[in-house]
């Protein structure tokens, strides 16, 4: 089973690469882009087959590794669920979690 990982800066961080890559587009005549906020996407193949526990292992992964919740959210989205509907939704549709640090 495939997972998709969706890392993010939570609202309120400062994201210098962001803002470095809106600049860059401005200057390439890209001129009605604002708010750039860059992040990471990560593929997991899973051994997994049940979806509730590919999920749990996902979980734990982003909290020991793959994000720093301190100053990143992450959304996870089984390719299973994805595929269900005939196509991989966008990364805030129904079926992918988001995760914030409290």
């Amino acid at each position: 089973m495939k997972a998709h990982v969706i890392i993010t800066l939570k609202t309120g961080v400062l994201d210098p690469q962001g803002k470095a890559i809106q600049n860059a587009l401005h200057a390439l005549g890209f001129a009605g882009v604002d708010h750039v906020r860059q992040g990471k996407f990560i593929e997991l193949e899973l051994a997994e087959s049940d979806p509730a526990r590919a999920r749990a292992e996902v979980e734990r992964m982003c909290e020991a590794l793959l994000a720093n919740m301190v100053i990143e959210n992450y959304r996870i989205l089984l390719e299973d669920e994805a595929l269900e509907g005939g196509e991989t939704p966008p990364a805030d549709a129904g079926g992918a979690e988001r995760r914030e640090a409290s």
